[in-house]
């Protein structure tokens, strides 16, 4: 797949693009403002799953990466989107940071939704997850995320979770972040554009990449992140592009 020639929009992953932890990439913040300063449509993705939007658009601006909350799009807003869409009333298991955002557990769930708990999950709460599929309820999880950085090194995401609730009951869980198809056509509708006339650039080949190019957007991996250099030899997922940081890739983009 080849980089569209006159982008009209830039689909930008956060953690492992722009900052990892507390702390910005090198450049990412100057980058991001040639960028804007171009024209460029910009939108945010990102499959954190334990933090609001309102509450991530500040951590984000605090780092000098300057956004709107309404440029973010997260795995739980993609996840309410599908609630409210049918009408559901779920159990959450999620952070307790999230529950501003999800509203609380319905008396009487009709749905299950598994947001990345952290330090919270426990037996106990994904027991009540296991219980609650056997019944027959939907199953939603708001990413199949294996792993982020964080500044001391990779840590462990809630796809295990996913899969471990998926083995012990036999049921798929419906993903609603990266890298499902909706996650990024509500991307493209945020920035009012068709698939060819975006690109895509984050640090996870798997859902970054690979799920923006079967939803036909051309895809950049940055060597930042959660890369490591095996995903340059995957006989599977090719990037159209592979650039050392965010800062890079729009300077590359830019001049072209």
């Amino acid at each position: 797949m080849q980089e569209p020639s006159t982008p009209k929009a830039v689909l930008i992953d956060l953690a492992g693009v722009l900052h990892v932890g507390d702390t910005p990439i090198p450049g990412a913040a100057g980058a991001l403002a040639r960028l804007r300063a171009s024209g460029l449509a910009v939108v945010f993705l990102t499959n954190t799953t334990r933090t609001p939007r309102r509450l991530l658009a500040e951590k984000m601006n605090a780092l000098g990466l300057a956004m709107q909350e309404d440029e973010l799009l997260t795995a739980p807003g993609a996840t309410m989107n599908l609630v409210r869409s049918r009408g559901l009333h779920p159990h959450y298991l999620v952070h307790p940071d999230l529950l501003p955002e999800t509203g609380p557990d319905a008396d009487e769930p009709d749905a299950l939704v598994l947001g990345d708990a952290g330090v919270h999950f426990d037996y106990a709460s994904l027991n009540t997850a296991f219980r609650l599929i056997m019944r027959g309820l939907p199953f939603i999880a708001m990413a199949r995320n294996r792993y982020f950085r964080e500044e001391d090194g990779m840590s462990l995401d809630m796809g295990a979770f996913v899969a471990g609730l998926e083995y012990s009951s036999g049921v798929s869980a419906e993903i609603t972040g990266k890298p499902a198809a909706p996650f990024f056509q509500a991307a493209l509708d945020m920035a009012g554009v068709a698939a060819h006339e975006a690109i895509m650039v984050g640090d996870d080949l798997r859902d970054d990449i690979g799920g923006a190019q079967a939803h036909g957007i051309a895809s950049v991996l940055v060597r930042t992140g959660k890369y490591v250099a095996a995903d340059e030899d995957n006989p599977d997922i090719r990037p159209a592009a592979i650039a050392d940081d965010f800062a890079s890739f729009v300077d590359n983009l830019l001049r072209s």
